[in-house]
């Protein structure tokens, strides 16, 4: 049989879990090839192995990774990609100590990006999305979440869901949406936060019967909504057939960590201030914790989440950007990688399992995304670099050096240093 293409590589990742995520002690195993060798045909991978074992094979175009890392495509869990405008001049608020309550009472924070969201049109968000999505690309990202929460009303959240089912139509990155409705209380409705939820709830079969999200999540933190409104809101929306995640112990250790192992949540997210039952109910539970080191470092904080004594627990951990205009304006899922290491003091291989396949576990995808198995999408990274340790150790900077998406070429600078050599 004659193949399409066939990647050598001086080392191959090879994450996997058999119908579920990785826990505990499981997350610091690896499976790694050593000069390496992948087959694809038709979009899929058809061979896995080393490059003795793929001496017989035939392909169209060979890829010569000699000196390079071979990954899956990585998986970000954790995004509010749609959205109108940007918060940058709130930085140098923040820098002089602002708080951050006295920023919203400026107009500023979440309500600042809920107005431009509102006033911004549906095709400017379409585009405004596609920019930030091929940048995500660029980083080897290949399947992420994408949450609406922006508009805080009907008509904009509406909106948002529909972009981002445009976009996973229209773009290469394989996007799963997330109905975030219940993302903060608007003005409109101060003081009366269980009408609002009420209000988001009414959305609930015209976005299933649309097919605009497959999750609903809800933001349960002080100030915003209590552990018994989020547990009410996720159980009702468990009722209309979605999947449910929550933003939890952000800050306060409210009990949402605990909450969301109760119900049965998919993931809980942040999980910062979780309590030490929290962690331990995370190891007992099918709920995955998803961290986002890059919130903590970009809002200037010292404490992050406890992703040692979650891994300890035996809890499944992945990791997210939470790339949003206000609290984590990256698309750098790499850098992420970097702060994994640096703060949460996860090793090099639970940090490739928590940014593939238990990240896609998070999402739903566990079946098609975040390993590399023969009859699966062909959706790949190569890297710049010489074996999987050295992502997590060299921070700032973009490793990679092509992406496929279903055995196409869709992001890359190539060999950027091919055609330089040392003068004499």
């Amino acid at each position: 049989m004659m193949l399409d293409t066939i990647i050598f590589a001086t080392q191959i990742v090879v994450p996997y879990s058999e119908g579920r995520p990785l826990r505990g002690s499981e997350m610091n195993k690896l499976k790694v090839i050593e000069n390496g060798a992948i087959g694809i045909k038709g979009g899929k991978i058809t061979f896995v192995g080393t490059q003795e074992e793929a001496a017989h094979l035939q392909a169209k175009e060979t890829i010569d990774g000699t000196g390079k890392l071979l990954s899956p495509g990585l998986v970000d869990p954790h995004t509010h990609l749609v959205f109108g405008g940007s918060r940058e001049h709130e930085l140098a608020l923040k820098q002089q100590g602002v708080p951050y309550l006295e920023i919203l009472a400026q107009g500023g924070g979440i309500l600042s990006t809920v107005k431009a969201t509102r006033e911004t049109s549906e095709k400017a968000l379409f585009e405004k999305g596609l920019f930030h999505l091929n940048r995500c690309l660029t980083y080897g990202v290949t399947t992420m979440e994408v949450k609406s929460g922006y508009g805080l009303d009907k008509e904009t959240e509406l909106k948002q869901l529909r972009v981002a089912k445009k976009l996973n139509e229209a773009h290469p990155i394989d996007l799963v949406s997330t109905f975030l409705g219940a993302h903060a209380i608007p003005e409109n409705y101060k003081g009366r936060p269980d009408a609002f939820l009420e209000e988001m709830l009414s959305m609930l079969n015209e976005i299933s019967n649309k097919g605009l999200a497959e999750f609903v999540d809800i933001f349960c933190e002080t100030g915003v909504f209590t552990v018994e409104q989020s547990r009410n809101f996720l159980q009702k929306a468990k009722t209309a057939g979605f999947g449910v995640k929550i933003h939890a112990d952000e800050i306060d250790p409210l009990g949402g960590t605990e909450m969301a192992c109760e119900i049965g949540a998919i993931s809980a997210d942040h999980l910062v201030g979780a309590s030490k039952e929290g962690v331990r109910m995370l190891g007992q539970s099918d709920t995955i914790a998803v961290l986002l080191p890059g919130t903590t470092f970009y809002l200037g904080k010292d404490q992050f989440a406890p992703a040692r004594d979650m891994i300890s627990s035996g809890a499944a951990v992945t990791l997210s950007t939470d790339f949003n205009p206000g609290s984590s304006p990256t698309e750098n899922i790499q850098f992420i990688m970097n702060l994994a290491a640096l703060r949460l003091k996860m090793t090099p291989e639970e940090i490739w399992n928590a940014v593939t396949v238990n990240a896609a576990y998070a999402i739903g995808r566990g079946d098609v995304a975040g390993s590399l198995l023969e009859g699966r999408s062909a959706d790949l990274v190569l890297w710049d670099v010489p074996n999987y340790k050295y992502v997590p150790y060299h921070y700032g900077v973009n490793h990679v050096n092509k992406v496929w998406k279903s055995g196409k070429v869709v992001a890359g600078k190539g060999d950027m240093h091919a055609n330089y050599t040392l003068s004499s």
